[in-house]
């Protein structure tokens, strides 16, 4: 699953790539963009490991190459997406200017995320409860991260507590969410990628800025 958003130790990992190790990491990507599908079509207890290795081009038993059982596959997903928005979050406050465009920052990286990462949402919607108690906790506590690094930044430009400040950041994560279960059935009337993008972001940024 290739959300682009880079992870804050890729540009760490001193181990050099070779075939073997790049193979094995874009099998793991297939088998992770395939259960993202699978389970925001049929939900984490319709899929078995048997379908996603046939959606992924491997055997069943080759899946477990990779995850321990489905459960794992689940928090594969869910845990990689979360590190990642926490990371690239995290750049578009590092790499700002003012508030205000660490916001408009914010807005856009989180616009491209739902845009281009639709199952994902689905899937953990429907799916977080599926996880293991340990893998759960550890998605909200890199999400409840990432809610905080938003508050951070409104807390720079509104006067207004952190749990008020909260409750706007949750209510844009709302709207902006909401594409993917809008947008399940594709018709020629449905605005171009970029048309809605457009629009969350602004629609998000009235939302915040006084």
């Amino acid at each position: 699953m290739n959300t682009g958003i880079q992870h804050a130790d890729d540009d760490e990992d001193p181990t050099p790539e070779t075939p073997r190790r790049k193979a094995k990491a874009d099998r793991r990507e297939a088998l992770l963009d395939a259960a993202a599908r699978l389970f925001a079509e049929r939900g984490f207890a319709g899929v078995s490991i048997e379908d996603l290795g046939a959606a992924a081009g491997v055997s069943g038993p080759a899946v477990y190459r990779h995850f321990a059982n489905k459960q794992a596959v689940l928090a594969a997903l869910l845990i990689d997406v979360s590190e990642g928005l926490l990371a690239g979050g995290r750049d578009c406050v590092a790499d700002a200017a003012t508030p205000r465009t660490a916001l408009e920052s914010l807005i856009a990286f989180h616009v491209d995320f739902a845009l281009t990462e639709p199952d994902v949402i689905r899937a953990q919607d429907r799916d977080l409860d599926s996880l293991a108690a340990a893998d759960a906790n550890r998605v909200r506590t890199l999400q409840r991260t990432y809610v905080e690094l938003w508050v951070d930044v409104l807390e720079r430009l509104r006067d207004e507590d952190r749990r008020s400040l909260r409750v706007r950041a949750h209510a844009v994560f709302g709207l902006i969410n909401s594409t993917p279960h809008s947008s399940r059935a594709h018709t020629q009337s449905r605005p171009p990628r970029a048309v809605v993008g457009a629009l969350l972001r602004e629609m998000a940024l009235s939302c915040l800025v006084p």
